[in-house]
């Protein structure tokens, strides 16, 4: 893919600009943001090579938390108007988060994605879309995504982190942010043509019900009956 084709991504080109706010993160943001707790699992995350992070969203800071203590770099897809709040919204800029429209299907973000991972790095994906105390019933967005790009798929649970970012006191007596990885999967899925969009959906189900066993009971929402869980179409690695 080149730079002049629709949806080009260049990794070199973001770079400089990732390696500067990392240093942010971890000189600033975890003295003054948000307090961390834990983070476990991270040998789960492949060491190279393309791979889909998908997280359970419950708080503003949950990207920046997850991006912050692993050891790559990574493209969170956010909603578009990440890219609009005061102040904050120039760092999703410099970061080049890849911007989602929620009204429908956005296939051009998707193109973007795909274009992410095509250059081996790792996407990070709210697949609920908005943030939820409790998991929400998910369309097939995210496994079309998952299943175009044949790339092991990390469950990331996240407790902890409402109420954060903190400068208050009392915030921070109490538990920080606990980032916990799963171990990685992938879709099977036999043909070459994109599944049914039934099969889409069954996919991210049972995607979803593996986040919901990684998450205290009161975070699982519409997947908190791990009874109805199957895995017709996952394979772990």
């Amino acid at each position: 893919m080149t730079k002049s084709e629709p949806n080009a991504y260049n990794h070199a080109q973001y770079e400089p600009a990732r390696k500067r706010l990392r240093w942010m993160i971890d000189n600033i943001a975890w003295r003054w943001l948000a307090k961390i707790e834990s983070v476990t699992g991270v040998e789960n995350l492949p060491v190279a090579g393309p791979a889909i992070i998908m997280i359970n969203h419950i708080a503003f800071i949950d990207p920046i938390v997850v991006m912050g203590n692993l050891p790559r770099n990574i493209v969170p897809m956010a909603k578009r108007e990440v890219y609009d709040y005061p102040v904050w919204g120039i760092f999703p800029k410099l970061w080049n988060v890849i911007p989602v429209d929620r009204d429908g299907l956005d296939l051009t973000a998707l193109k973007s994605a795909l274009a992410v991972l095509k250059a081996g790095e790792v996407i990070l994906v709210a697949p609920e879309g908005t943030r939820h105390p409790a998991l929400q019933d998910v369309q097939g967005g995210f496994s079309w995504l998952a299943v175009k790009s044949k790339v092991p798929i990390v469950p990331v649970a996240i407790e902890g982190t409402p109420g954060f970012p903190s400068i208050k006191k009392a915030r921070w007596q109490q538990p920080g942010a606990q980032v916990k990885l799963g171990k990685p999967f992938v879709f099977t899925h036999e043909g070459r043509r994109t599944p049914p969009r039934d099969v889409l959906k069954k996919m991210t189900d049972e995607a979803m019900y593996i986040l919901a066993e990684m998450l205290p009971e009161e975070r699982r929402g519409a997947y908190a009956d791990l009874e109805n869980a199957t895995t017709d179409y996952i394979q772990f690695l």
